[in-house]
């Protein structure tokens, strides 16, 4: 298999917290700067919440994959994710990354299934994995809702939304 390599462009102008930047990518362009929380200016994205990002967008791809492969029904997934920094602001580091999908127009009566796929989508994301060795990488609480996805079932039946069952977290 051949390397691949993946390539953004970054402007910054100003020191340290006060300063702010602008990411390029071939589709892309944002402001960044350092989160408020930290002593940073706040204006548009911070490299923790591309972190974060990066890891539930590799999870909710994979986890979709997962699903597809098994023959688990999901009309879409919603993954919300945490990152967590310790140590601020002496030794700051990511400590933990929680992932937390919700499939919709799942089988709600083969939850043990879709908890297992969360579990093999945990393992194979790759960006996930990278980066386990030094960060606590865990799936959260899979949240599972039947039926259609939720702005179908809103249009042909607004009055019985999908029923959605959220039980403990699944093993990861």
């Amino acid at each position: 298999m051949n390397d691949m390599s993946f390539e953004v462009e970054l402007a910054w102008s100003g020191t340290g917290r006060d300063g702010v930047g602008e990411i390029r990518t071939d589709d892309l362009s944002m402001e960044l700067s350092g989160p408020e929380a930290m002593g940073g200016r706040g204006i548009g994205t911070n490299p923790e919440e591309l972190l974060v990002c990066a890891v539930s967008s590799c999870y909710t791809a994979t986890l979709f994959g997962v699903l597809s492969t098994r023959g688990l029904p999901a009309a879409s997934l919603a993954v919300s994710a945490t990152g967590t920094v310790s140590g601020f602001p002496g030794h700051a580091r990511f400590a933990r990354l929680v992932v937390s999908p919700t499939i919709v127009g799942a089988d709600v009566g083969r939850r043990a299934e879709y908890e297992q796929a969360a579990g093999v989508a945990h393992e194979r994301c790759f960006i996930g994995r990278t980066l386990s060795p030094e960060v606590a990488y865990e799936v959260g609480s899979v949240r599972l809702r039947g039926g259609a996805p939720e702005h179908a079932a809103q249009q042909s039946t607004p009055s019985r939304p999908a029923p959605e069952i959220t039980d403990q977290p699944s093993p990861a």
